[in-house]
């Protein structure tokens, strides 16, 4: 078999972001590689600023290696539903459609019916998928690229209280600044952030020297403190197209990696964790305080949950080599 992942050399196709993790040969790359099967990586960067000449690049890419399978990632319309079309009509194409929670209807409708599969993270979508007709389509959740093996939790040697790793947002910062009034220190990294992005192994191991890893999942909310505390957090709220939660792929790497995880809650969260024994949640910024308290004084519980959801997590298939296998196990191609 034959798979030709259509992958981004660097984040987002942004230079400054950094090298994707695929073109590291990690990442989803690597998971591919590990089903029985010979991967060819399109990479498509170079020619985002021309739609046309990357309709062209791909079907002769496609041409030339003779595929059985094109998988995609969809992030905007970068490619025409012609040329989704006629890779459908030679071959099996699938897309990981990740924002199924929040942008279905804007997006996904549109685009699932070129594909011969879909897969989505949310239970929800599965049902809008067969109103528009829809059938193949894939519920799965996500997953780590790596994970801690044997993690010895006698060894951990903590050097932060909590931490946080994220791509900086208005409301992200503003949680940040409101713990920080109140002198609780958060360590922050990620794009946008002074601190920059870390590595994949140099946040594997923050995640296990933190008492608590801060899981801002989303990067809008509804706390009117936040909303009117300025006019351009007021501005981003009203035109923000996200107005559902999302269960994200940070939710199954702190555990995966052997950290304790207070997240915000997210609906069906509740399907992959059991709460307060795998997983600590807060829901607002007040609930928020009173979770780090809590927890910072009582590590004994704290203990136990990062153990049982480090349990879970491993138990279930911590990686995407698992989720592909399941996949392409269902697959007719």
């Amino acid at each position: 078999m034959k798979i030709i992942p259509v992958f981004l050399h660097y984040d987002y196709g942004i230079k400054e972001r950094g090298e994707t993790l695929e073109y590291q040969g990690k990442g989803w790359f690597y998971a591919l590689k590990q089903l029985p099967a010979e991967v060819f990586p399109f990479w498509w960067d170079d020619f985002k600023e021309d739609k046309d000449k990357l309709q062209r690049a791909l079907i002769n890419f496609v041409n030339e290696i003779k595929p059985n399978v094109i998988f995609f990632t969809l992030i905007y319309d970068e490619f025409s539903f012609e040329t989704l079309d006629y890779l459908k009509n030679i071959c099996t194409t699938i897309n990981w459609f990740w924002d199924d929670h929040w942008r279905f209807d804007s997006f996904t409708k549109y685009y699932a019916p070129h594909f011969t599969y879909c897969i989505t993270t949310d239970k929800f979508a599965v049902i809008r998928y067969k109103k528009i007709g829809y059938t193949n389509v894939i519920l799965t959740k996500p997953a780590s690229f790596e994970y801690e093996k044997d993690c010895d939790f006698e060894k951990i040697q903590y050097r932060y209280d909590i931490s946080f790793v994220g791509m900086r947002s208005g409301y992200r910062e503003w949680i940040i600044k409101q713990l920080e009034k109140r002198k609780i220190r958060v360590e922050y990294f990620g794009t946008g952030w002074e601190t920059g992005r870390l590595s994949y192994e140099q946040m594997a191991e923050l995640f296990k020297v933190s008492r608590i890893n801060l899981n801002i999942s989303n990067s809008i909310s509804y706390d009117i403190r936040y909303v009117f505390s300025n006019r351009r957090h007021f501005k981003e709220f009203i035109k923000s197209p996200k107005r559902v939660e999302q269960i994200k792929q940070r939710n199954f790497e702190i555990p995966a990696f052997g950290g304790f995880q207070l997240t915000n809650y997210i609906p069906s969260l509740e399907d992959y964790f059991l709460i307060g024994k795998e997983i600590a949640i807060y829901t607002t910024l007040d609930d928020l305080l009173l979770q780090i308290e809590y927890y910072l004084q009582n590590e004994e519980e704290r203990r136990k949950i990062l153990i049982n959801g480090y349990r879970r997590v491993v138990d279930e298939g911590p990686t995407y080599i698992e989720r592909f296998k399941e996949i392409f196990s269902g697959m007719k191609i």
